[in-house]
């Protein structure tokens, strides 16, 4: 029977759901919407996409102590809202013939920013809503969420693409932000307000205080290196990938679309299994043994071919890669938030998701220029070897007490 988290999850879960979905129903609009639209080329639509990010991480930066001393209910509502205004603002102007490039890149910074700092203060805030001992199983549910709208979403989006353009996935995007703050404000269980007596003002040291802390972390400094390279190496093959399957050997579409979205269910079944295989062999070598395993999977990419070989290839791949992803996910997203004092998970959060957001914009630019240099097979196959070697960087020693809380056990100490 599925453990309840109680209603204030569910509005939360609810939320995230709608923010999900939304997103990856307009996953890839602004690509098109900068090549049909405005006639972008090639290093325009590139650089949208990682100016973004960069723009948007940097911005983000003094949002980690900030959040810290808010409530962080608000902060989600008003950075949804942010949102939302923001991805309405492209279907307005595009009526009435006003859209232009540096609007797409604005709101490409504003989201990237509102998103790095809704995703510090919704950890922190699950921290404070359920049992230190349903963190797996909820982070789990987010898990499974996120792969599920993954599997849907693209396709439905790129339905609603062919029949009636790029812009009203965009619409879909930003709905999908109300919903999601319509579904924080439901949420009724009082948020206490942080602390601020004998808190001194934010300095500008403040800003590297996640890092520090991660950093003077033995079990942390492992997970944020293996996380942040292996997320970037994957996420800087992607585009590489487009190219080579659609352009170089000829995939349909809808090859393109079976190969990457029929994999996602096993994001979904992963996910599920985390908590059973966490309790059967225990948490921290499930963490370890997927954290290996998913790394092995995407040289195999290398080796594609044309045809139905190809597709059958690149299914078997992402689905091996996803689905040790989807059990690596939650345990890692479980581990951390233990570790992290509630009084230090925003800027913790903000310091990993820009560090993050930073390294997939600087590989993306790099494999990029190394594709152009070689072969985008070649970057592919580069980026598959160098994936081979990151669980090097995964912890080897058993968990200690998180640094900063009292000796004790960390399911307890939050409580």
């Amino acid at each position: 029977m599925p453990q309840r988290l109680g209603r204030s999850f569910g509005w939360l879960w609810s939320a995230f759901a709608a923010s999900t979905v939304g997103t990856w129903l307009g996953f890839g609009a602004f690509p098109l919407i900068a090549i049909q639209v405005l006639d972008a080329g090639p290093a325009a639509v590139s650089a949208l996409a990682a100016a973004g990010l960069a723009a948007g991480a940097l911005l983000a930066l003094p949002l980690g102590p900030w959040v810290e001393r808010q409530r962080k209910k608000p902060v989600m509502i008003a950075t949804d809202v942010i949102r939302f205004a923001a991805l309405l603002s492209i279907p307005v102007t595009f009526g009435f013939g006003l859209l232009t490039y540096t609007q797409l890149l604005a709101v490409s910074v504003l989201g990237a920013a509102a998103n790095i700092a809704f995703t510090s203060a919704s950890g922190a805030y699950l921290k404070s809503i359920v049992r230190p001992d349903q963190l797996l199983v909820a982070n789990g549910r987010f898990e499974s969420t996120t792969w599920t709208a993954t599997a849907v979403g693209p396709t439905l989006g790129g339905a609603a693409v062919s029949l009636l353009g790029p812009v009203v996935t965009v619409i879909a995007n930003a709905v999908g932000f109300l919903l999601s703050a319509l579904g924080v404000g439901m949420i009724r269980e009082r948020e206490p307000r942080p602390a601020r007596e004998n808190r001194p003002r934010l300095r500008g040291a403040d800003l590297l205080e996640g890092w520090r802390f991660i950093l003077a972390d033995r079990e942390l400094r492992p997970l944020f290196v293996n996380t942040v390279t292996v997320n970037a190496l994957i996420m800087a093959a992607e585009p590489l990938l487009a190219v080579l399957l659609l352009g170089d050997l000829g995939w349909a579409p809808w090859q393109y679309g079976l190969a990457f979205g029929l994999p996602c269910v096993g994001g979904f079944v992963g996910a599920q299994l985390a908590p059973r295989l966490a309790a059967r062999h225990g948490r921290r070598r499930v963490l370890l043994a997927s954290g290996v395993l998913r790394a092995l999977w995407p040289v195999g990419l290398f080796f594609v071919l044309p045809g139905t070989a190809g597709v059958v290839l690149v299914i078997a791949v992402e689905l091996a890669l996803i689905t040790c992803m989807g059990v690596f996910n939650p345990l890692f997203a479980t581990e951390r938030l233990e570790r992290v004092p509630a009084d230090r998970v925003g800027r913790v959060l903000v310091a990993w998701n820009v560090t993050g957001v930073g390294a997939i914009a600087v590989l993306t630019a790099l494999w990029g220029v190394l594709a152009a240099a070689t072969d985008v097979r070649v970057a592919i196959g580069v980026a598959g070897v160098l994936l081979l070697a990151t669980p090097l960087s995964l912890p080897r020693t058993g968990p200690r007490t998180p640094v900063g809380e009292p000796a004790q056990s960390s399911l307890t100490a939050v409580r």
